[in-house]
């Protein structure tokens, strides 16, 4: 039932697909056409009952917080769930860390002129009998929200048992426990940074934990935010290797080279680049310092999902065998059966917020 977008399918014949649309218009026809949502509100922006699948989501905002990308926050729940399937804030959710935005172009996620400031997001989002998006706005200000939520409804009776259920999370970890870190490493004894170089790094234990997730699906990528803010010996972050552990499997199956070669790029890249499916949207290094401060990466598996029966487990290592201290964050993207496994708790808004 759900078509799919490339051009060679447009010409086929839907019948009994229905366009439908959420939007933030003015009833009244005039051309308020935004929904406030009040500091601490919680307020539902979209639902609908029986079958279908959310094709395309854009929005844009405005509110005096200057933090608003990471203390507003979108909710997904598909179907009777009671715990959301998707939870980010909102910047992270269309592809952007750090609380920043700015124009980029992938497949799944972009941000559009003025200066990223328009939000589109065209993975596809199917559900059995029920949707709804609620926006949780834990800013000082009023948000001004401008939205689309264009989605298809389907017949009575279509049954879209072979379709997964789209699932975003967030998470954080600042700062990454390094332990090349001067406050580190001399913290007991010296021979603690000799042990840490000689221990080999095999089953991303301590790595920095991108997804884990249990039931039957497939993971469609990520976008990862480094902020370098720890000046250590050969700081480089990208030495840092993917591990993806499948089903349970105690060594992971999918085991990478480093953090420039899961994200498709290579030898230490500055600069800034987006593409389809990978890119290197921010950069803040000096010639002095190149990865200093800010960057994000992202990389959509989209022809090339990566599946789970069971359960996956995404990491990376921050730096070479977890050497660097750095504040990490990062935005999953996956598709999966229902129930999920319940989210970890997302970071009261104090913690969610950039270094300086």
């Amino acid at each position: 039932m759900i078509g799919r977008s490339t051009l060679s399918e447009l010409a086929r014949l839907r019948p009994g697909v229905k366009r439908k649309r959420a939007s933030s218009y003015d009833p009244t026809g005039g051309n308020r056409d935004w929904w406030e949502i009040a500091p601490g509100e919680t307020r539902t922006i979209a639902e609908a009952a029986g079958a279908g699948c959310i094709k395309h989501i854009w929005m844009t905002l405005w509110c005096e917080d200057p933090f608003v990308f990471r203390k507003l926050v979108v909710r997904m729940y598909w179907d009777d769930e009671e715990s959301p399937s998707v939870e980010v804030p909102i910047g992270d959710f269309f592809g952007m860390g750090h609380n920043l935005i700015r124009n980029f172009v992938s497949l799944p996620l972009q941000m559009s002129p003025q200066d990223g400031r328009s939000f589109n997001c065209w993975f596809p989002m199917p559900y059995q009998s029920r949707m709804r998006i609620e926006m949780v706005n834990e800013a000082t200000h009023t948000t001004n929200l401008y939205f689309y939520i264009d989605y298809e409804a389907y017949p009575d009776g279509t049954r879209l048992d072979e379709y997964a259920r789209f699932h975003a999370q967030w998470r954080r970890v600042n700062p990454t426990p390094g332990w090349a870190d001067p406050a580190v490493r001399w913290k007991d004894n010296p021979d603690a940074m000799r042990a840490a170089w000689a221990e080999p790094n095999l089953t991303g234990e301590k790595n920095y934990v991108i997804l884990d997730a249990e039931g039957r699906g497939h993971y469609v990528g990520c976008h990862l935010d480094v902020d370098c803010f720890s000046r250590q010996a050969n700081d480089w972050y990208g030495e840092g290797d993917d591990m993806i552990l499948i089903d349970g499997e105690p060594l992971p199956s999918l085991y990478g080279t480093g953090t420039e070669d899961y994200f498709n790029t290579a030898f230490c890249p500055t600069q800034e680049y987006s593409a389809p499916y990978h890119g290197v949207i921010l950069n803040q290094g000096t010639e002095d310092w190149r990865w200093r401060g800010k960057n994000t990466l992202y990389r959509y598996h989209i022809e090339d999902p990566i599946f789970f029966e069971q359960s996956i487990r995404v990491t990376i290592e921050h730096g070479h065998a977890n050497k660097l201290t750095n504040d990490y964050a990062s935005t999953a993207y996956w598709y999966q059966t229902e129930p999920h496994k319940p989210f970890p708790a997302l970071l009261p808004v104090e913690q969610r917020l950039p270094r300086p």
